[in-house]
């Protein structure tokens, strides 16, 4: 065990990892297991501390060398109340296991992935008590995240910046999903810039396999508009219902089917919201599926989409889904978002924001041009290919992993010269 003070040494002991992660279980979260499995691809003893998931119940298990601990959380919070039950739940739990984990694997360095904004009391105490390093890996911006949810910038508000400016300054390093994400670590967390390390959500193309189209899926119509991601709040759901309902109803398209795969906690409101529009035929929602489920749905889908409302976190975010559909070459509609656009480029339609009836109507314009769509699709797949994939992100994870132990270790938007891939 590394004693107060002590930087972390070089190789053997010195290159163990524990990872924190509370909103999605491990293997389930995309990002948090490329970012474990290239760490141990490269040298790394890696254990992540997790909350179970559908799939996922079992309490600890060894997948392809990391050692997940897992925890259950008392329920899927959506109001403020809720939230506080399962974040100090979440956090109890975690530091449980991170003590077991201490005794049974040890670490010498704490990766914390947001949200809450909470785990720096827990990096904190082991960095001020026994010398460990702290990882801030900044997924989502919190303050946003709540004016989102809760549409008001009050004392939980001031008190989500309070929280997320104290995980900048525990943290010996910082890793942002994009550029919007370092700005904020720098102006409102106070961060050193040579301490921010851009590393983005790249897709790993050996998951994102390109597939036949699976016609049983489009229920009979000629087209199939595909959406990957959370049913929740703020990833504009009933939105998209909106448009398919204008294009449906009042376009007269009958010749299209959504299909909509994730789960969430508006899973069940937005199946109800569907019936209420009369467009539930035309709508499959498939909760959480496995990733073969996934990708025939996307494979088959002639065009994506991405109704995320337009609000402050999610114009400085960069979506998953966004990355997924350019990997499988499909083109895209949005709402013209900051991040989505930087991602995306010309491999997306970007509707008028909130705009339902602006969405439909470029959804309608795609599905009638289908030279576009393929000149759109093909763009993305190769802006993935050969810009955005994982591959191209795992070296400026391991650049902020040397910062932590070498004051000439490389400065962020320089990477080391190779690594092995995960």
């Amino acid at each position: 065990m590394a004693s107060a003070g002590n930087p972390v040494q070089r190789g053997g002991h010195g290159r163990r990892v524990l990872i924190l992660v509370e909103n999605l279980p491990s293997p389930f979260d995309r990002r948090v297991w490329q970012e474990a499995t290239t760490l141990y691809a490269n040298g790394y003893q890696v254990s992540i501390i997790c909350p179970t998931g559908k799939g996922h119940e079992s309490r600890y298990e060894e997948i392809d060398g990391i050692h997940i601990y897992r925890y259950k959380l008392p329920l899927e919070a959506e109001g403020a109340k809720g939230y506080a039950i399962e974040y100090s739940a979440a956090l109890f739990h975690t530091f449980r296991l991170a003590w077991k984990v201490l005794r049974e694997r040890g670490f010498d360095i704490i990766h914390a992935c947001n949200p809450p904004d909470l785990l720096f009391l827990i990096g904190g105490f082991f960095k001020l008590t026994m010398g460990k390093k702290f990882v801030f890996d900044h997924h989502d911006i919190n303050p946003e995240l709540y004016e989102a949810k809760f549409g008001r910038r009050d004392f939980f508000y001031k008190l989500m910046v309070l929280f997320e400016r104290w995980s900048f300054k525990t943290s010996d390093v910082s890793i942002a999903t994009n550029e919007s994400y370092k700005r904020i670590a720098i102006e409102r967390g106070g961060m050193n810039p040579d301490k921010v390390y851009v590393v983005r959500s790249g897709p790993k193309l050996d998951r994102l396999r390109i597939l036949p189209p699976v016609e049983s899926l489009k229920k009979g119509k000629r087209f199939l508009v595909g959406y990957v991601g959370v049913m929740g709040a703020q990833e504009g759901i009933d939105l998209l219902l909106e448009a398919a309902r204008y294009l449906i109803v009042d376009m007269g398209r009958k010749d299209v089917h959504f299909g909509l795969v994730g789960g969430g906690t508006s899973l069940d409101q937005m199946k109800a919201l569907a019936v209420k529009m009369g467009i539930a035929d035309h709508v499959t929602f498939t909760g959480r599926v496995p990733d073969q489920d996934l990708l025939e749905m996307l494979n088959t889908a002639d065009v994506c989409v991405n109704p995320d409302v337009a609000n402050d976190m999610n114009d400085k975010s960069t979506m998953n889904k966004i990355m997924e559909y350019m990997a499988l070459g499909k083109p895209i509609v949005q709402f013209d978002l900051v991040e989505g656009k930087v991602s995306a480029q010309e491999a997306s339609l970007y509707a008028l924001k909130n705009d339902p009836v602006d969405m439909a109507r470029k959804i309608a314009e795609l599905l009638d041009d289908p030279a576009r769509r393929e000149r759109m699709g093909a763009y993305g797949r190769h802006r993935v290919v050969n810009e955005l994939e994982w591959e191209y992100e795992a070296p400026k994870l391991l650049a902020a992993y040397e910062r932590l132990y070498s004051a000439n270790a490389p400065l962020p938007g320089a990477v080391p010269p190779s690594y092995k891939g995960s």
